[in-house]
């Protein structure tokens, strides 16, 4: 029998029962080293003015829905290339052999097939405030390991590898996964996590990281 985990409930200690958990430092590592990433013309105006929209901001002070709306999903709509898509409020759902992911993702990139988002590689979690708030980088974790097998059912090879972030106000915090033994009783995860990077001050950084990420998945198909 299989134990059933939600997103917004698990806990490290769960994580490190369902896989091998291996979290690295964090670091400046290759996929964020984004100096020779283009920009057009026309992505650097309306990077301007998402910049300009959190710029005069208390972001710290507005709600996460205002937030997301102004300035991390018009990046990501920002970051679409081909079939990929960027989709808010998507359900994930995924079966290992000991225990079952689900839940909801509040973005993600992917390949947009038919009406719908068939292999989510890059997923975000907005980070809730209050009393309603959780440890957002387990609840990504969950999420990364739920889209991992999602894309390993479409074409399983291993290592599987997905990228995610997790967002405080408008600050941006990347996670790279490998995932392999998605077909084991005990898959592994290894993890590379970025610095933060804050939108008001950084958002072309943020948008070449996004934009180096769909890139590189592109050019794995």
């Amino acid at each position: 029998m299989t134990t059933k985990f939600t997103f917004s409930s698990i806990t490290l200690a769960d994580l490190k029962r369902l896989v091998t958990l291996k979290e690295g430092r964090i670091a400046n590592h290759s996929w964020t080293q984004v100096e020779t990433v283009s920009v057009t013309e026309l992505e650097q105006q309306r990077l301007q003015q998402l910049k300009l929209n959190l710029c005069y901001c208390a972001t710290h002070l507005m709600n996460e829905a205002t937030i997301w709306a102004r300035g991390i999903y018009p990046l990501l709509v920002l970051a679409e290339q081909g079939a990929i898509q960027a989709w808010a409020g998507v359900p994930l759902t995924a079966r290992y052999s000991l225990f079952e992911l689900e839940g909801i993702a509040d973005g993600v990139l992917g390949e947009a097939l038919a009406g719908r988002i068939e292999t989510p590689f890059l997923v975000v979690v907005e980070t809730k405030k209050g009393v309603e708030g959780q440890n957002p980088v387990f609840q990504l974790y969950a999420q990364l390991l739920a889209a991992a097998h999602l894309n390993w059912e479409a074409d399983p090879h291993f290592p599987q590898e997905m990228f995610g972030c997790y967002t405080i106000a408008d600050s941006w915090t990347f996670v790279r996964a490998e995932v392999e033994g998605i077909d084991t009783d005990l898959p592994t995860m290894r993890i590379e996590s970025s610095r933060e990077y804050v939108e008001k001050i950084e958002t072309e950084t943020i948008f070449k990281i996004l934009k180096n990420i769909v890139s590189k998945h592109l050019h794995s198909l």
